[in-house]
């Protein structure tokens, strides 16, 4: 098999995967996560049942493949930071520029769409707890960057937990504030604010350690 024919075959499945999950999350926010079968996402997307399951193997899965692109994030920042800047340095300067832009990973995003998703992924106990089993591989990726950075392994994972859970800490209150109806633009000031001051708290534990 060639290289060429490698790549094709890899980019096809992406597709798939790409499609079965925007079907599947298409039809979670017009009826409810836990009113729509596995069944019910692979007819819409005509493929069969056991075919969805190669793709996805839990039904949670195919709502959370929306941010699977930022599992692990933190870890990379870490890993590809400037030479001399600390690794909490970068995550401050990683989280900043991320609100600026109005990244959803932030929960800094008033689109209509992406607020509904995270309306759902907030109310459905299936979905929060999926999200804390990738909340949990994140800490241990970014406990990793961090040993290699230098810390000792306990240093590495209490670092590490706290800042994954700073992060969620975060997002949530900036979907918060945009679920009582406020835009953007108006809760920006607030949103760095509030990234500065638990950065600092970070900082006032972690600096110690070189992190």
């Amino acid at each position: 098999m060639t290289e060429e024919t490698t790549g094709l075959r890899e980019r096809k499945k992406q597709r798939t995967r790409q499609t079965l999950s925007e079907t599947a999350i298409a039809l979670f926010l017009e009826r409810g996560f836990d009113r729509v079968s596995v069944a019910e996402v692979a007819a819409a997307a005509e493929v069969s049942k056991p075919t969805l399951f190669r793709y996805f193997p839990a039904k949670e899965d195919l709502a959370l493949h929306r941010i699977a692109d930022h599992q692990g994030e933190a870890a990379r920042v870490v890993r590809g930071r400037a030479p001399g800047e600390s690794p909490l340095a970068a995550l401050r300067a990683h989280f900043l520029a991320r609100l600026d832009a109005r990244d959803p990973v932030t929960g800094l995003c008033d689109v209509p769409a992406v607020l509904a998703f995270r309306d759902m992924l907030y109310s459905t106990p299936s979905l929060a707890a999926r999200l804390m089993q990738y909340a949990a591989e994140d800490e241990r990726a970014l406990g990793e960057a961090l040993a290699e950075a230098g810390a000792n392994a306990v240093t590495a994972r209490l670092a590490a937990a706290q800042i994954i859970v700073v992060h969620h800490v975060l997002a949530r209150d900036n979907w918060e504030r945009l679920a009582s109806g406020r835009g953007t633009t108006a809760v920006l000031d607030a949103a760095r604010a509030d990234a500065e001051l638990a950065f600092d708290l970070l900082g006032a534990g972690l600096a110690t350690q070189g992190l």
